[in-house]
């Protein structure tokens, strides 16, 4: 039988791994430089037992190939780029309440495709303040995004075309906040055979 620290690493468990990571960063427990420092090394592991080594200081926060993990999920998921890189929340992941997203340079990206969702609304504030910036965020069909509420300056944009209605038992992504400059971008696709999973 193959110890479970020798299996070979997934994007899912890395993606896993890096929200765990943005979550710490929102506590107060690391650093943003320790942030970029063990994302580094996430997206460069090969196994479990060396992504398992990343978060190993964490408390609470389980193995990496446990599926759920013991991952307390915290009110609020803040991403920010600063100036100087992008940010991504994508593969498998546990969707909060509310999400913060700060786009100073570079490039934020949401993907809720494999996300589970347990909650029939979220709140999401966007900050977008450079040319430089986008936010993209991808959904299901089904889901309603209303983003009437976002505010913009003259370089600011929001592009968002739902090309379906929305499901009755579709989550409502309400987005609010100010893009002074940059674009937000909203797209919607078919879900995969492993759908977005919307818990009652």
């Amino acid at each position: 039988m193959t110890d479970r620290a020798q299996l070979r690493a997934g994007d899912s468990d890395r993606d896993r791994v890096a929200q765990i990571l943005r979550l710490a960063v929102g506590d107060g427990r690391i650093s943003t430089d320790e942030l970029d420092d063990r994302l580094d090394r996430t997206y460069a592991a090969l196994t479990c037992g060396q992504l398992d080594a990343i978060v190993a200081d964490l408390p609470g926060l389980g193995e990496v190939g446990d599926p759920g993990g013991g991952l307390e999920v915290p009110d609020v998921l803040r991403l920010s780029t600063g100036w100087a890189r992008s940010v991504k929340q994508v593969g498998h992941w546990v969707v909060p309440p509310r999400i913060e997203v700060e786009c100073g340079w570079g490039t934020v990206r949401l993907n809720f495709m494999h996300a589970t969702c347990p909650h029939r609304e979220v709140s999401m504030d966007v900050r977008c303040d450079s040319l430089f910036a986008d936010i993209w965020i991808v959904v299901p069909r089904g889901w309603w995004v209303r983003s009437d509420e976002v505010t913009t300056g003259r370089s600011g944009h929001v592009h968002n075309k739902p090309p379906t209605p929305p499901a009755r038992d579709g989550v409502v992504l309400r987005m609010t906040g100010h893009l002074q400059s940059g674009d937000a971008w909203i797209r919607y696709r078919r879900p995969p055979g492993t759908n977005v999973t919307v818990r009652a």
